[in-house]
């Protein structure tokens, strides 16, 4: 039924809604790993990659590959890594309106696990330095989807981000908090919700945000709860068992499809960026939710972070399934 679903859909996969990704480009050293390392110890890791990544660029390539426009906003610098970026960024023809600004974007190291679960470790650059000057070049019209990650929201640069989002006019924020969920002051946090943003969470993530709000743990009644509370839209990705769906007009969960896994990385960046793309066409939240399954089940069978269909390869995916 997922499928059938998503065929009829796909056809109509077109923008229809202004969109903007605010975030980071950075590097991603991809490395196998046999098991983490203990304090002192030394492991030897097995290189897999070296992609240029950071969760707002993921977004930005997905939601070009679905055929879904977009204007995006990530700081490019003036370094090594930065030029690696700007090349990648060409190579799918997308730009930036943040670019040469001072200063290298930043990098991480991702270790892998037999199982596929990866660990980061990251270096800030350009892409945590956000200021007024930045945000006053973005336009963003009225009815506009506006992308963000927790990454930058907890950082430094958070709180010009968070003013911008209270000052901005009829926007729709879409906001991936990450593993940074539990970074993010109280008082940060009320102040981004008073802005009614879509917010899409793991599992773990919606754990962390039911215990920090003294909500229900069990995704139902958190859901149901959070919608009640702050009046905005909730997404909970549960991987193979779908993704839970809450808003004040409806509310349900969309079996995940099939996959063998073989790498994680991107998964939560791809789910968001499918999401992001249905939103984008004027699809309802249940329907732009099984869009984001699907690219996530696609990503996840795939190694490295650089995998996220294009909208025909969806249609040949699943034409026969």
């Amino acid at each position: 039924m997922n499928g059938a679903r998503l065929l009829t859909l796909l056809p109509t996969l077109h923008t229809r809604r202004p969109l903007t990704v605010i975030g980071a480009a950075v590097v991603d050293i991809i490395a196998d790993a046999w098991t983490l390392p203990r304090r002192g110890g030394d492991i030897e890791l097995q290189q897999q990659s070296v992609n240029v990544g950071g969760c707002a660029l993921n977004i930005a390539v997905a939601l070009k590959r679905l055929g879904i426009d977009a204007g995006n906003a990530l700081p490019l610098g003036q370094g090594v890594w930065a030029e690696r970026i700007r090349r990648r960024l060409a190579k799918e023809e997308l730009s930036s309106v943040i670019d040469a600004v001072e200063g290298d974007n930043g990098w991480c190291l991702a270790l892998v696990e037999p199982d596929g679960e990866r660990t980061f470790m990251s270096f800030s650059g350009v892409e945590n330095q956000w200021n007024a000057d930045w945000l006053s070049q973005l336009r963003t019209p009225r009815g506009s989807l506006v992308y963000l990650s927790g990454y930058q929201l907890a950082s430094s640069c958070g709180e010009p981000l968070i003013q911008w989002l209270e000052t901005v006019d009829d926007v729709t924020p879409f906001i991936d908090f990450g593993p940074r969920i539990g970074d993010i002051t109280d008082d940060a946090m009320a102040r981004i919700m008073a802005c009614r943003p879509i917010i899409s969470l793991n599992r773990q993530e919606a754990t962390i945000a039911a215990e920090r709000t003294g909500l229900a743990t069990d995704t139902r009644t958190f859901g149901e709860a959070w919608v009640n509370r702050f009046s905005a839209p909730l997404v909970v990705r549960h991987d193979k068992d779908g993704a839970w769906y809450f808003s004040a007009q409806s509310s349900g969960v969309v079996p995940a499809f099939p996959a063998t896994v073989v790498d994680t990385i991107g998964a939560g960046d791809s789910h968001a960026g499918g999401v992001l793309a249905g939103l984008a066409s004027g699809w309802s939240l249940a329907d732009a939710v099984l869009l984001g399954n699907a690219v996530a089940s696609w990503v996840v069978g795939h190694r490295g972070g650089d995998c996220t269909p294009t909208r025909e390869a969806l249609l040949l995916a699943h034409k026969n399934v």
